[in-house]
């Protein structure tokens, strides 16, 4: 998702007190930069002021250990982290590091990522410059629109400088009308590399969009000579038809129009692996019919893993299961990186080579939302860092539940109990162990027969904390009404509520009293938000049982962050 080039200017006026306990006005109405501390979070990332976009551009600096994570800030700005805790701007006042007006970029800078030891081994940016606008699935595509072009930094990262020559890929496969173009993403592959008789530690690129007419692709290139100058085309490796969906839908959304934001990586059991199991992660974008010109209705935050085949001397993926990243419906454009074990943050926490992916959360519904900006001056965040693997189910009896095609499949079988892999995501070790590193407390185990509302023993102090629990249900609740959860950011006027329903197997927040400001300010989104979770029927002490189900909620201020049983997020905006 690319948004207007426009970013708020940073204020220097005396911020204007606002009463707290009384009824909020219309927040719009209220001088410049009156709510920034308001709503803004401590614990996520996001720039000095103004709009923060899509992540990307994230890669190790081999020289220092460093991780520079990036996104689309007046450019492209970043930070750097040695524990994925503290991170420190690239440039001051959060600067761009790279930004567009360039022969090959007159009009912006849109996604691209990082060859961490590419020309003259110095960090290689491979970028969209964008020449014309607007770009969008649902109108004719303007050929010449989005080309990918090249920097390089000889700065630690503060400044990438693009080289002076025309894109090395310069347009999209011959007479192919596509929606889209972008989001170049550099990966290395063993099994790309078998299947294409390429020399080892070849570096590709998949480019996100699709064609009109037939639905979304990934496109994919080989690198050609060592100075990354040119780019073999290898055709659409991945095409899904129009609008359509992985098995019924209710897993994985839809593979909508058009493609954005494509990641290809890795993994196995114990985060990345260069041979392990390919995954991908990648934007959806559809609409209702009738469709509006310049309007996507719905975005989607996917996962999909699979296999690579060759069919007539084209490789190819074919998806074996697929889900949701992030089932929030602000949460998007996901991308990430490996985080070698030798980086710094890894060789302080002893961790392994990992996949490390980063969420944004739009801060006003991708643009359509009349929120009060100008008087919170900045919009949006970087949702916590997360560690991507292969994860497994033990102990799951093979009934109707497993075998429906979801996110999950079939890892093997021994006599009706099964091992089910899915993708595993889980809160970066370092950031979860800051969040949880001070003083804390311990509410007593209950079991509840009788529907109400039971008051914690002690309450968190702030709107900073994390809530972590386990929660057990009999077999009976299987199929039937229940509800079971939290109520979180509780007062006399204001609540939000998270909760688990049998019924549609979701995680619902429920927002619908989360903000009296929404009475009273346009903008302020209270929509409910929804995902599903399967607890599955498991064999624990031989006896079967639903399985538990295992939430860790992060409140920071006001992002909700909700993570389950190591395979479900969902994030939002409590306001």
């Amino acid at each position: 998702m690319k948004l207007s080039p426009a970013v708020l200017a940073g204020s220097l006026a005396v911020r204007q007190e606002i009463d707290y306990n009384s009824a909020p006005p219309n927040l719009s109405s209220l001088a410049n930069s009156s709510l920034f501390e308001t709503w803004r979070p401590k614990a996520h990332v996001l720039p000095p002021f103004g709009q923060i976009g899509d992540p990307c551009m994230h890669y190790t600096d081999p020289e220092t250990g460093l991780f520079h994570v990036g996104w689309l800030h007046l450019g492209a700005a970043g930070a750097t982290t040695d524990d994925l805790v503290t991170y420190h701007d690239l440039n001051p006042d959060g600067q761009p590091f790279i930004v567009a007006g360039g022969t090959n970029d007159p009009i912006a800078v849109f996604d691209g990522s990082v060859i961490p030891s590419g020309i003259d081994g110095k960090p290689t940016l491979l970028y969209t410059s964008v020449s014309y606008l607007p770009i969008q699935w649902t109108i004719q595509y303007t050929r010449g629109s989005e080309t990918q072009s090249l920097a390089v930094s000889s700065d630690g990262g503060r400044n990438f400088t693009k080289l002076e020559h025309g894109p090395v890929i310069p347009s999209p496969p011959f007479a192919v009308n596509v929606t889209g173009f972008r989001d170049p993403y550099v990966f290395q592959n063993s099994q790309l590399d078998s299947h294409l008789g390429s020399a080892p530690g070849t570096w590709y690129v998949v480019i996100s969009g699709g064609v009109h007419g037939e639905g979304p692709s990934q496109f994919l290139y080989r690198q050609h000579d060592p100075e990354f100058q040119y780019w073999e085309e290898l055709g659409q490796w991945w095409h899904e038809p129009a609008n359509s969906t992985w098995g019924s839908g209710g897993w994985a959304g839809r593979w909508g129009f058009n493609f954005e934001v494509s990641n290809i990586f890795s993994l196995d059991e114990n985060g990345y692996n260069a041979e392990g199991e390919v995954f991908t992660t990648l934007g959806a974008e559809w609409s209702l019919d009738p469709i509006v010109p310049q309007v996507s209705d719905f975005r989607e935050m996917l996962w999909a893993a699979g296999n690579i085949s060759c069919e007539d001397g084209r490789v190819k993926f074919v998806p074996s299961m697929a889900g949701k990243l992030d089932w929030g419906t602000s949460a998007y454009a996901a991308a990430g990186k490996e985080l070698p074990a030798t980086s710094k943050a890894s060789e302080k926490s002893g961790a392994p080579d990992r996949f490390i992916s980063y969420v944004w959360l739009t801060g006003d519904f991708y643009g359509t939302l009349d929120f009060p900006t100008n008087q919170q001056n900045w919009t949006g965040a970087l949702l916590l860092p997360r560690e991507l693997s292969v994860g497994k189910i033990s102990n799951v009896v093979d009934n109707e539940l497993v075998r429906e095609t979801g996110s999950w499949r079939v890892a093997s079988n021994n006599s009706g109990i099964v091992e089910l892999a899915t993708l595993k995501q889980e809160i970066a070790r370092e950031a979860l162990a800051a969040l949880t590193s001070s003083d804390s407390f311990v509410e007593p185990g209950q079991t509840l027969s009788a529907s109400g509302v039971v008051p914690f023993q002690q309450l968190p102090q702030s709107k900073f904390h994390v809530i972590t629990t386990s929660i057990s249900f009999p077999q009976a609740c299987r199929g039937s009404n229940l509800r079971a959860g939290f109520q979180i950011l509780s007062s006399e006027h204001e609540s939000t509520t998270i909760y688990y329903q049998f019924s549609n197997e979701s995680i619902i927040v429920d927002r619908s009293n989360s903000s009296a400001a929404a009475n009273t300010t346009n903008g302020i989104d209270s929509r409910n938000e929804a995902g599903r979770l399967r607890l599955f029927d498991v064999i624990q002490d031989g006896q079967q049982q639903v399985e538990s189900l295992d939430l860790t909620i992060v409140v920071d201020n006001s992002i909700v962050e909700v993570h389950a049983n190591g395979r479900f997020a969902l994030s939002t905006w409590a306001r």
